[in-house]
């Protein structure tokens, strides 16, 4: 550790002991090693901080930081090609958890340190109700009756304020939406009355209003039960809004760490400032002329008939995904589409581009009507409008190189000889800020923000006049989301591309778009130019989603 580490980020933090708050967790020099195929990489590297009764401590960095695994290593839930550093001590009431028996460390998990991971669908059993899952905690580390447990289980989702608690144990968690799954892990969490919760970036693919939801329960159940809170994120608004101190990693170390408002007022260390700016940030460029109209739609009505009731007496009933919806995107614009999850942004999107039927309605692309056209009549015009989805990782094809996922798309389309896509390919490359050098690497060879640039080099290979761009930033740490956000910038004044930005980050929609159109329940309830709309809404229903972006107090 060098002489600027040592001052900045020394082993012990700097309110140690100055508030009155019993340590609960005392962690130095934690070091982790994991083998891989041709050796090993050091996760973590010398990790020393401190936990008090009753407080948040924020582990904010980009992916790849180090924060999960250190976490994880408190929990003892690293992988057997782990190797935790000989000197490193962590104290838990000023016993040391690295020593502790296999029995000794499941006793401790769920009773007094407990965890809410990322993605609650795959923390989650499929194939058990919610109930069940609840009281196999209760079960494992109190001896309790079925019916006793069940209690237990519907007063835990009282408290994580989930409507209807007694339907909801016999629901799977697939019959549930992402920000009641992240409840159910809370309450999960909740169940023993942890001394610890470790919160690992517990609302990152939540909308806003959700996130502020989330955050305020865990912060009212915090009061309450007296917990310490270890909140793992790279959202900084979240970081400066709930947390009492905070630790900077990079590289699997602690470059910084201080007092929540000290870190950002006077960040010390060159990487919490180039973190701290970067916010999004900027405006869109102002369009110049009336350049004429790239894509319109009059009346756009999409219904999906559902199911409800049991098997025998079913009960099919139509649901409006888009009711009636018009649009008007100007070429060379980017048009922002906001609301929150289930509101019908998506699916309004994938109609527009044929990509779903739309069951009333008019659509132009470029003048030309395409409602009318089927799959084979609108081949000709797909080179002209491409899609960046939200998971790259989803999108791109596993098993092919990235040579073959950029160039399938100008042979399906008949664009060029070998050597003419060969080049086109290395262009798009370059456009998207990438080398020429990967053309025969495969996507999960990259991390997600380099996954979204092969994403974008995709589309901007086939030279598409309109490009949808579906929650293209949402997954990505807060640095990578900027670079995203200067490339579709520089993209739209180099090639003179149009956009449709599908987004619930209000922040990102700000820096990016000139018009924004906010959606609820498949209905556009508040529409205008971006300042417009953000500095000052109309509607109760915008007024919270941008409270909820900007503020974090919902």
């Amino acid at each position: 550790m060098n002489e600027q580490s040592n001052m900045i980020a020394p082993p012990e933090r700097f309110d140690l002991g100055e508030h009155g708050r019993e340590l609960i967790l005392d962690a130095r020099n934690i070091g982790v090693n994991f083998k891989v195929e041709h050796g090993t990489v050091e996760a973590v590297k010398d990790v020393s901080f401190q936990l008090h009764k009753g407080e948040t401590v924020a582990i904010v960095g980009e992916s790849g930081s180090g924060k999960s695994v250190t976490a994880r290593t408190i929990m003892g839930l690293l992988t057997k090609r782990a190797t935790v550093s000989p000197n490193a001590v962590i104290k838990l009431n000023g016993k040391d958890v690295l020593k502790f028996t296999e029995v000794q460390k499941r006793r401790l998990r769920g009773n007094q340190i407990s965890m809410i991971f990322q993605e609650p669908m795959s923390s989650l059993n499929p194939v058990y109700t919610i109930g069940q899952q609840l009281c196999e905690i209760l079960h494992l580390h109190n001896k309790m009756s079925r019916s006793a447990a069940m209690d237990r289980a519907r007063e835990l989702l009282e408290e994580v304020q989930i409507p209807e608690p007694v339907a909801r144990l016999k629901q799977y968690p697939h019959q549930m939406s992402g920000g009641q799954r992240q409840r159910v892990m809370i309450a999960m969490a909740l169940a023993n009355r942890p001394d610890i919760l470790i919160a690992d970036e517990p609302t990152t693919a939540l909308d806003v209003t959700v996130q502020a939801q989330i955050l305020n329960l865990i912060k009212d159940l915090q009061a309450r039960y007296g917990m310490a809170v270890i909140l793992i994120t790279h959202d900084l608004t979240i970081v400066r809004q709930f947390s009492d101190y905070v630790y900077v990693m990079q590289a699997g170390e602690v470059k910084e760490h201080n007092r929540t408002e000290s870190v950002f007022s006077n960040p010390r260390h060159a990487y919490t400032q180039h973190l701290l700016a970067s916010e999004p940030k900027g405006v869109a460029n102002p369009l110049t002329t009336d350049t004429g109209t790239i894509l319109e739609a009059k009346d756009v009505k999409v219904t999906f008939t559902l199911k409800r009731g049991g098997f025998f007496r079913p009960d099919f009933f139509e649901l409006h995904a888009v009711d009636n919806l018009s649009l008007d995107l100007k070429k060379y614009e980017t048009l922002g589409l906001v609301g929150e999850s289930g509101s019908g942004k998506t699916t309004f999107g994938q109609a527009l581009i044929r990509l779903i039927h739309n069951n009333q309605g008019e659509i132009f692309f470029d003048g030309e009507p395409i409602h009318t056209k089927d799959r084979g009549q609108m081949r000709p015009l797909r080179s002209r409008m491409q899609i960046v989805f939200q998971d790259p990782f989803a999108s791109l094809n596993p098993r092919m190189s990235i040579r073959q996922i950029i160039e399938e798309g100008l042979i399906v389309n008949q664009l060029g000889n070998g050597k003419e896509r060969l080049e086109r390919v290395k262009q798009a490359l370059q456009d998207a800020g990438l080398p020429t050098n990967i053309l025969s690497r495969f996507p999960h060879e990259f991390s997600g923000g380099q996954r979204q640039r092969i994403a974008i080099a995709r589309a901007v290979a086939l030279e598409p006049e309109f490009i949808l761009l579906d929650e293209p930033t949402s997954a990505l740490d807060l640095s990578v989301q900027a670079q995203i956000i200067d490339l579709l910038r520089k993209l739209q004044d180099e090639k003179g591309l149009s956009y449709l930005f599908i987004s619930h980050d209000l922040k990102v929609v700000r820096a990016l778009c000139h018009r924004v159109m906010v959606m609820q329940y498949g209905k556009i309830v508040e529409q205008g130019p971006v300042n417009q709309v953000l500095t000052d809404p109309q509607t109760d229903y915008t007024k919270r989603l941008v409270k909820a972006a900007f503020e974090i107090a919902a």
